[in-house]
């Protein structure tokens, strides 16, 4: 019995199985829109290619000695008392090594290159912008100091403008990551941490959290929108229309209440030093389980034991325009 229209069959199946093996070529981590980003893809190429050189030689050699030494070729080399080659031994070990003491120093420099803390240095000179993020239950809160207004689960800035993320957590810990920009960092409760970001091209890139936090971890997730310099001036000007505000500890306390699948929300105005206080919240004495504790037994007492959301949300219109939006 002919074995080819098997393997006629199977090469068939391996060639429509292509397309699958190589759809996360698309994936945000290869398709950056900023500078981290772009790097960052470098050295996954980079350290990728690098692996190929002892990968793909072992398959290649795995199969051509499969075929080579089958039982039905009479013409292959017996030699049942070879034991050793130092040939074979200097290859095997040498260009592994060369590969690892390369990727070593090749992490070692972009460990360094592309620490998240190390500010972005713009073109123009032009100092970075601050936003401030906040990781709650189950929601992003997003304050922006010099324009004096914040938001939950929406963000904006400029293109070709570095931002330095300053990123807190109010509850668990969580993770800041925005993928087609570059780098993830962690938040954590009365900790400081911050990342620096610069988008390429104008766009709208999701966001999210990257470390699971509990039941509403997967509705965890923001749009980050960049445009020019005058749309981000026009979404400014429609949070500050909003007439929500957001002052510490009342109305702060309760928007940390867990909530899960927020609405985008906008506060026209915000409390001084609204990010510090939170921070300081973690380390008066106990003041933040004392205020949480408060609010979740006025949240039970209203809604029972179910879940829900908080407050509703303002209505606020459209999302900003941006151009190129994906």
């Amino acid at each position: 019995m002919s074995r080819t229209p098997s393997l006629r069959k199977l090469g068939a199946l391996l060639l429509a199985a292509l397309p699958l093996l190589l759809a996360g070529c698309s994936s945000a981590l290869l398709d950056p829109k900023g500078q981290i980003g772009e790097e960052q893809r470098t050295l996954i190429l980079t350290a990728f290619g690098l692996m190929q050189i002892v990968v793909v030689p072992v398959i290649v050699m795995t199969l051509l000695f499969a075929w080579r030494y089958r039982r039905s070729n009479r013409d292959a080399t017996y030699q049942p008392d070879w034991a050793h080659s130092n040939k074979i031994e200097a290859v095997v070990w040498l260009i592994p090594c060369v590969i690892i003491a390369f990727l070593a120093l090749l992490t070692w420099y972009t460990s360094h290159s592309l620490d998240p803390h190390k500010p972005i240095a713009a073109d123009d000179g032009q100092e970075p912008m601050e936003i401030q993020a906040v990781s709650l239950d189950w929601k992003w809160l997003f304050i922006y100091p010099e324009q004096g207004i914040a938001t939950v689960n929406e963000l904006a800035f400029p293109e070709d403008t570095p931002v330095r993320f300053r990123v807190t957590s109010g509850s668990v810990m969580n993770a800041f990551f925005i993928p087609r920009l570059g780098s993830q960092i962690y938040a954590m409760a009365g900790m400081d941490n911050d990342v620096h970001l610069i988008a390429d091209e104008q766009g709208i890139y999701p966001g999210r959290s990257t470390n699971y936090s509990g039941a509403g971890f997967s509705g965890m997730t923001f749009d980050a929108h960049v445009g020019s310099e005058e749309d981000f001036d026009a979404w400014v000007a429609e949070v500050r229309e909003s007439s929500r505000s957001l002052s510490f500890p009342e109305e702060y306390y309760a928007l940390a209440s867990p909530s899960e699948n927020d609405e985008i929300q906008y506060f026209s105005e915000v409390s001084p030093a609204l990010y510090e206080s939170i921070l300081k919240s973690f380390h008066a004495g106990g003041e933040h389980a004392e205020h949480m504790a408060a609010y979740a037994d006025e949240r039970q007492g209203a809604h029972g034991h179910g879940g829900g959301h908080g407050e509703p949300a303002e209505s606020h219109g459209a999302s900003p325009s941006t151009k190129g939006a994906e």
